[in-house]
């Protein structure tokens, strides 16, 4: 009996052994973006297929360009208020807590916000008609609790992108619009981009060497990258439909960005840079941006928080 029981528990053990081990390590989720739910927009993270996709929530009329934070705590997006009239900074918590308004002005629309390298500073741009009419584009800075908003007075444009050095990457307000960079302060500018047609959106990639934009000159807007300097601007994408919203895939090998379908909605694409090979990731998105380092502690209490809603 003793050598059967002795015999029966090592056969056990060998076979308890044998079975597979699963992590509880969750999801590698990479893409933070806007999703259309119905007559609104909320945000929304997942892998960097599209897929395991979790709700972070839904705070205004509509949310989008949402940013997060060095740190991967935290993200600062904008929202839409007054029947979509004024558009507004706000932060929220990964997990979807903590939601603050930081910027409240009526009739102005504040959008793109991005973070500083160190995430002390929040960049966004504001756009308003002035007293003759005329649109005008600035990019203003403020401290994460949306105090000490300064306009970054040297700086007319939009869509304000950090880079490595604390330099910014933007697309200037002049007509056409050019990518340029420029210190945080305002000086130093650089015109990257020099041509009759719009050039816009920059993204830096993720060794800091290339930037992808979005470049009207061909016709429709199209995804380009190009080297820091300006140099070796190529075409990525050859499609009868426009391209918003470039982001670069956390390996750099990517650029994913935003395509119009035939429903007036917004798919989320990616395109490989080597050989130029298309590839559907999701649908129903837009604003896309990449997450290089997310919070496990926040991403565990969002997945928990997604499971609770489907109960």
């Amino acid at each position: 009996m003793k050598n059967n029981f002795k015999l029966n528990f090592a056969l056990t053990f060998v076979l308890l052994c044998s079975l597979p081990t699963f992590s509880e390590e969750p999801p590698s989720y990479s893409l933070l973006y806007s999703y259309t739910e119905s007559t609104k927009r909320s945000l929304y993270i997942s892998d960097e297929n599209g897929e395991n996709s979790l709700k972070i929530g839904s705070f205004t009329l509509s949310d989008g360009y949402p940013a997060i934070s060095p740190n991967g705590k935290h993200i600062a997006f904008y929202g839409k208020y007054d029947k979509y009239k004024t558009w507004s900074i706000h932060t929220v918590d990964l997990d979807g807590n903590n939601f603050k308004r930081l910027t409240q002005v009526k009739n102005v629309w504040d959008s793109s916000p991005v973070w500083s390298p160190d995430g002390k500073l929040i960049v966004f741009a504001r756009e308003y008609k002035d007293q003759n009419g005329i649109w005008q584009e600035e990019i203003w800075r403020m401290n994460p609790d949306g105090s000490n908003k300064k306009q970054i007075k040297g700086l007319k444009g939009r869509s304000p992108e950090f880079m490595k050095d604390g330099r910014l990457l933007f697309q200037t307000k002049a007509s056409p619009s050019q990518i340029s960079i420029a210190n945080l302060d305002g000086s130093n500018q650089i015109v990257l981009t020099n041509d009759t047609t719009n050039n816009m959106s920059p993204k830096i990639s993720p060794d800091g060497s290339k930037i992808a934009f979005i470049s009207s000159r061909d016709g429709n807007q199209e995804v380009y990258i190009m080297n820091l300097d300006g140099r070796n601007q190529k075409r990525m994408t050859r499609n009868s439909i426009d391209e918003w919203g470039p982001s670069w895939s956390t390996d750099g090998t990517k650029v994913l960005f935003s395509s119009e379908n035939v429903y007036d909605s917004l798919d989320i694409f990616s395109v490989n840079i080597d050989d130029r090979s298309i590839q559907e990731v999701l649908r129903k998105g837009s604003q896309l941006t990449t997450m290089y380092h997310v919070d496990k502690k926040h991403l565990k209490r969002l997945m928990n928080k997604n499971k609770q809603s489907k109960k």
